[in-house]
């Protein structure tokens, strides 16, 4: 008598995960998605550097006053609007990552995170691709703005818009990596704030955004020389100012290199700290 034999069911393999760079998309789509629902947060992002250039170029502009600068001169709303685009930059990259990462870590959002199949890598792309969406609207507005209600003149010229891409992608890139390192400082989510906003607003009043740099004290200068923000604000400088406005600069030039090199050793400073510190629970939680 012959044994007949049953087919047994095979067990299904699960698919493999898309990869990190297609699961960095998916989680930049969600972040955007998270961010643009805190309106309170999108809002102040947004409008802080234009009604801060409308401010400045009120107040200082008044009856016509310029800036001078050997045989030329620019209007103030010309001079600010570089260090608002810089600082802008620093509120929707540093800030707001330090402060968000903290506050998710705080409520066990990193914790549950962590514990998915999602690639750490996966996280921190999602992280820095939303930063470069609301960089590149923010700065689109605040563009807007200042040529049609401060008459402002953008660069024609594609050289010195090329100069601000690299500037802008990073400056930005920067930014967001720093506010990935610096988010393990904060002990909680709540005390995130406290830490994280009085460092940007110092850096804001040292690095030549509130006032012409040149005209600060030395020692300030050379205090804000060590941080991106100063030369993410000379670099937009570059762009948007006359080249004879270079005078003006405390080494008589732009400095396009020394620019690169400052922004890319933090870059690899905070890519080095968030390697090696970052932390997906909080302090009482091991």
């Amino acid at each position: 008598m012959s044994a007949t034999t049953q087919a047994r069911p095979q067990a299904r393999a699960n698919p493999p995960l898309p990869g990190t760079l297609r699961l960095g998309l998916a989680r930049t789509r969600y972040e955007v998605r998270g961010f643009f629902r805190e309106r309170d947060a999108v809002i102040f992002i947004f409008a802080y550097p234009v009604i801060m250039l409308a401010i400045f170029a009120t107040v200082f502009g008044q009856d016509g006053t310029t800036i001078d600068f050997g045989t030329d001169s620019v209007p103030f709303a010309q001079y600010f609007l570089p260090g608002m685009v810089a600082t802008g930059v620093m509120l929707s990259s540093f800030q707001n990552l330090a402060l968000a990462i903290a506050v998710e870590r705080d409520e066990g959002g990193l914790k549950r995170l962590r514990a998915t199949p999602l690639p750490a890598a996966s996280y921190f792309l999602g992280k820095v691709g939303q930063v470069l969406v609301s960089c590149v609207l923010q700065v689109a507005i605040l563009l807007v703005v200042a040529s049609s209600l401060f008459d402002v003149p953008m660069p024609d010229d594609a050289a010195t818009w090329g100069t601000f891409a690299w500037i802008f992608l990073l400056g930005t890139a920067t930014g967001a990596v720093c506010g990935v390192g610096f988010s393990s400082i904060p002990r909680s989510g709540r005390s995130a704030s406290a830490v994280v906003t009085p460092i940007v607003l110092v850096l804001q009043f040292i690095s030549g955004v509130f006032f012409q740099f040149d005209q600060l004290p030395t020692w300030m200068q050379q205090v804000a020389s060590v941080f991106p923000l100063k030369w993410m604000a000379q670099g937009m400088r570059s762009v948007f100012l006359p080249d004879e406005a270079a005078a003006l600069e405390p080494s008589g030039s732009w400095q396009h290199g020394a620019i690169a090199l400052v922004l890319l050793v933090w870059l690899v400073a905070g890519l080095v700290v968030g390697v090696r510190w970052f932390r997906w629970r909080r302090r009482d939680d091991g």
